[in-house]
């Protein structure tokens, strides 16, 4: 039983150490690496023997096996992570619109829990959580040298349960403590739809999901019969989601041949440029594109092709900085690896990974006398200028037809 257990890991390991990519893509220094890769293995398995026999209790294997997992791969970024058959399934039904929790998007930035974004009208967002924030303690625990996986396990929980953030924020001198309660998160990719001023269309994305290129589609649509000259997509503290949603989405403003992003990987096969397919009739009015610090992975990929290929304004102030694509490989048992494999580039070859996409206008949110965001209801700043540049935008256009 114990050789069987040792060459599953091992096999594990060869698979997502790359033992078939140095063997076929790069034979050069295949040798070495190969034998570097062995010798670091053996040592694995001298280290499972040991607990095997030595360790007080007799570890359960599938224990062994995902704690080693789990470790592999939270030491490679903050991006990537094991998820056992539970934690898999939760984030299928996470991409498709629901799930339980708190209503934040989280990564491991610098070695700290870092919020990515609160998703609009979620307790997270209600409760004060921003974009940036460092999460220290979880119910007073610290979180130094947490997983991605166990810190999602620890945020979310039952419906009406607390559970106490303790934050660092740039600015403050002492932690702050968030108590939030827990609730079933059901997010739609379009919060709002509406005209603005009668003529200036506007559309609030918060994240992108399976169904959002047919849910836009729909919105610009309606917005058109009902005269939009100009429009605003508002990303502002969209945490992203899939890749293949970030390209429809660019594709409805952009005309044929655009390139939208490129992937960049390790291996020839994951590199690819998207391009433009120009079966759209969203190209021929005005566009303005409002970001923020929580906008962040696809948000960037649809605010870097609109900027890059003179498409819209960005307006805003610099986004999250999440430039890479993690791809999901279930595996045998139900569990899954979601792996980093690309690093993503706009169309003239930006780098965005904690840099962020830079706005054409940047407008910093308005703020009370003590630093901190004024109370609700208050103008949205951000906003009103998105609709200056905008407006202006449609009259240069009416001007240029008339002259």
């Amino acid at each position: 039983m114990g050789n069987v257990i040792l060459k599953k890991l091992v096999f594990v390991f060869l698979i997502l150490c790359g033992f078939a990519y140095f063997n076929e893509y790069d034979k050069a220094r295949g040798a070495d690496r190969d034998a570097e890769l062995y010798k670091q293995i053996e040592l694995f398995s001298d280290a499972v023997t040991i607990v095997r026999s030595d360790y007080v209790e007799n570890p359960e294997p599938k224990k062994l096996v995902y704690g080693a997992l789990s470790g592999m791969l939270s030491s490679l970024d903050g991006y990537s992570q094991f998820m056992d058959p539970d934690e898999f399934k939760e984030m299928q039904i996470e991409t498709k619109g629901e799930f339980g929790g708190l209503g934040i998007e989280i990564a491991i930035r610098d070695n700290a829990l870092t919020v990515i974004a609160p998703m609009d009208g979620t307790p997270a967002h209600k409760a004060g959580i921003k974009a940036g924030d460092k999460i220290v303690k979880i119910d007073g625990e610290l979180t130094q040298d947490i997983t991605l996986t166990g810190a999602v396990k620890k945020l979310r929980g039952k419906p009406k349960t607390k559970v106490v953030l303790s934050i660092f924020r740039k600015g403050e001198k002492d932690l702050l403590d968030f108590t939030i309660v827990r609730s079933i998160i059901k997010l739609e990719s379009i919060k709002t739809a509406k005209m603005l001023d009668g003529e200036l269309g506007y559309v609030k994305l918060i994240e992108f999901q399976e169904k959002t290129p047919s849910d836009l589609e729909k919105a610009l649509l309606e917005l058109k019969q009902k005269g939009m000259k100009g429009l605003i997509l508002d990303v502002r503290n969209n945490p992203g989601g899939l890749l293949d949603t970030a390209y429809e989405v660019s594709n409805k403003f952009l005309p044929e041949g655009k390139v939208i992003v490129s992937l960049e990987g390790r291996v020839p096969k994951q590199n690819k440029i998207y391009k433009s397919h120009g079966k759209t009739n969203f190209t021929d009015f005005p566009l303005v594109v409002l970001v923020n610090e929580g906008s962040a992975s696809a948000s960037e990929i649809v605010a870097g092709a609109m900027q890059d290929n003179k498409r819209g304004t960005i307006v805003g102030t610099t986004t999250f900085g999440k430039g890479s694509v993690q791809t999901v490989v279930p595996l045998d048992d139900g569990s899954a690896v979601r792996l980093t494999t690309a690093a993503y580039h706009t169309p003239s070859g930006r780098v965005i990974s904690n840099k962020g996409i830079i706005p054409d206008v940047e407008i910093k949110p308005e703020e009370k006398p003590d630093g901190t965001e004024p109370e609700t209801p208050v103008k949205d700043n951000q906003l009103q200028a998105a609709i200056d540049v905008l407006k202006q935008k449609v009259a240069d256009k009416i001007k240029g037809k008339h002259t």
